[in-house]
C-alpha cells in the first residue's frame, strides 16, 4: 500500500483546514494510507516510509512557518538521496502573496531531488493588519476545493504509479 505523508503547521487555522481538505481528496482513493502530520511531531522516518509529500505552511514574515522550517531542519541531512525522485505538492495560507513561502520549500525539494506535481497551491487571506493576521481563518469552499483536487490528484498518481 502506498502511502502519502502531510506536513504542516498553522497557527491561526487556515493551512490546518487546507491540509485536511488535502487529506480529505487523498482519502477517496481507498488504496493508500494518508499521514497527517503536524511538523513538530514529523521526523526522517515519516519521509521515509512515506512514497509522496504534501507540505503546508502559512506564509510568515515572507516565508515558511518557522515550525515547518525547524522540520526541514530536522530532517533535511537524514534523508539526503534517499527520496530522489519521489512526488511534492506545496499548500500555502498566505496573507500577501505567498511567492517568497513557495520559493524555500521548491529550493527544499529540489535538494532532495522530489517532482512536484503541480505548481504551488497559495491561497490568500489578504491578512494584513496585526489584527486580520492573528484572527482565526476560515478558508472559502473554493480554495478548500482546490486542496481537496491536490490531495486527489496526488493519491491516484500514486496509486497509478504514475508519480
Amino acid at each position: 500500500m502506498k502511502t502519502l505523508l502531510i506536513v504542516y503547521h498553522s497557527m491561526t487555522g487556515g493551512t490546518l483546514q487546507m491540509a485536511q481538505a488535502a487529506a480529505d481528496g487523498a482519502s477517496m482513493e481507498t488504496s493508500l494510507q494518508v499521514r497527517l502530520r503536524h511538523a513538530p511531531d514529523a521526523a526522517a522516518g515519516d519521509l521515509m516510509s512515506a512514497d509522496g509529500y504534501i507540505f503546508a505552511t502559512p506564509e510568515n514574515l515572507a516565508a515558511i512557518s518557522g515550525l515547518l522550517k525547524d522540520f526541514f531542519d530536522r530532517t533535511y541531512y537524514a534523508v539526503l538521496e534517499r527520496l530522489n525522485g519521489r512526488p511534492y505538492a506545496t499548500l500555502i495560507c498566505a496573507g500577501s502573496d505567498g511567492q517568497n513561502a513557495a520559493r524555500q520549500i521548491t529550493r527544499i525539494a529540489s535538494g532532495w531531488r522530489l517532482k512536484p506535481i503541480a505548481p504551488p497551491l497559495i491561497l490568500c487571506t489578504h491578512a494584513q493588519s496585526p489584527e486580520e493576521i492573528l484572527r482565526p481563518k476560515q478558508i472559502d469552499p473554493e480554495g478548500l476545493q482546490s486542496c481537496r483536487e491536490i490531495g486527489a490528484a496526488m493519491a491516484t498518481g500514486l496509486v497509478l504509479g504514475v508519480f
